[in-house]
């Protein structure tokens, strides 16, 4: 029989596909559907740095009357002590209702006071974190090294208040990205997911306004988080995560080879249902039986980036056309 035991972020996992960080994941039953339908850990619906900041706001409104600048401080240090409460709820919920891993999800662009939160997020009994940095530069006055400060910044004050594993969530949008992960790994990410999609700006011609595109991934976008997770997966001592474009078996099997520890499931959920996951679950069975492979150990990376010979098919972008035979 196939073992797809793993470890993700220290975690043990009885198998590799995460259900990713969504909207099915905002209330405890939709956890305990994604982990009865055989996922291996769930990250919840993320909380945004927004709303925490508003959540502080909204508190300190309500004391603006009593015109004290020490009780305007300590509310507003309190609104950041207690957060959107319903989120550690769900943590609390979720941790004793399934027998998975449970990681919690925050979506930010700073590292201000929002990192307490994080240590919230832990007594509630998270088993990881997931840091959804995703931060997209629209000056021309801002410079990659500036961009890249702000990630380092925000991993680093993490590290220093958070008592749990954490992974980050980047997208591939980076001029040197090698580099810039081993930055992450060195400053206290210990995994990386690869990647995050930015949501779809769209237009409506009619309304002549601005309208949301279409927010799934296809199976066509895996070949992106393929390339770099082939790439990372010998030269970094973390975890990586594969995200975006899973959609089948394959897909799975493709990250699996490419060196990723993990693979996380989302849009696949939507338009297939979360009863997937044991398809997906399946379809790797079948594959590793097919192929002679009795663990996970027996083939991951086994396609990752060697020094040496066929370096160029991850390298070069232009020549890979010939390797694979297209021209």
């Amino acid at each position: 029989m196939a073992d797809l035991r793993t470890r993700y972020l220290g975690l043990d996992l009885a198998n590799p596909l995460i259900a990713g960080s969504c909207s099915l994941h905002k209330t405890v039953d939709g956890v305990k559907r994604s982990a009865d339908a055989g996922a291996g850990a769930v990250v919840l619906k993320s909380l945004f740095e927004e709303q925490l900041a508003l959540e502080a706001e909204s508190l300190t409104r309500e004391s603006s009357g009593t015109g004290h600048t020490e009780a305007y401080e300590y509310l507003n240090t309190l609104a950041m002590r207690l957060g959107p409460r319903d989120y550690l709820r769900l943590i609390e919920e979720a941790k004793r209702s399934v027998s998975i891993p449970v990681i919690a999800s925050l979506n930010c662009v700073t590292p201000l006071r929002w990192v307490e939160y994080a240590s919230q997020i832990a007594a509630a009994g998270a088993d990881a974190l997931e840091v959804n940095a995703a931060f997209m530069p629209t000056a021309p006055s801002m410079d990659a090294k500036a961009i890249e400060d702000r990630y380092y910044k925000i991993v680093e004050s993490i590290a220093e208040n958070l008592t749990i594993p954490f992974a980050v969530k980047i997208g591939p949008y980076f001029s040197a990205l090698p580099r810039f992960a081993a930055e992450l790994v060195r400053r206290g990410a210990r995994g990386l997911v690869l990647f995050n999609r930015f949501y779809q700006l769209d237009v409506d011609t009619r309304s002549l306004s601005l309208a949301p595109g279409y927010r799934f991934s296809s199976p066509e976008e895996i070949y992106l988080p393929l390339r770099w997770i082939a790439v990372l997966s010998g030269q970094l001592d973390c975890d990586l995560a594969g995200s975006t474009g899973v959609h089948d078996a394959e897909g799975v099997v493709k990250l699996l080879l490419a060196g990723a520890a993990a693979v996380q499931v989302c849009s696949a959920l939507y338009l297939k249902q979360v009863s997937h996951l044991g398809t997906l679950t399946e379809g790797l069975k079948q594959w590793m039986k097919e192929h002679g492979f009795e663990s996970l150990d027996q083939f991951r990376g086994k396609l990752r980036q060697e020094p040496g010979a066929q370096q160029e098919a991850y390298e070069r972008l232009q020549y890979i056309k010939v390797f694979v035979g297209i021209e």
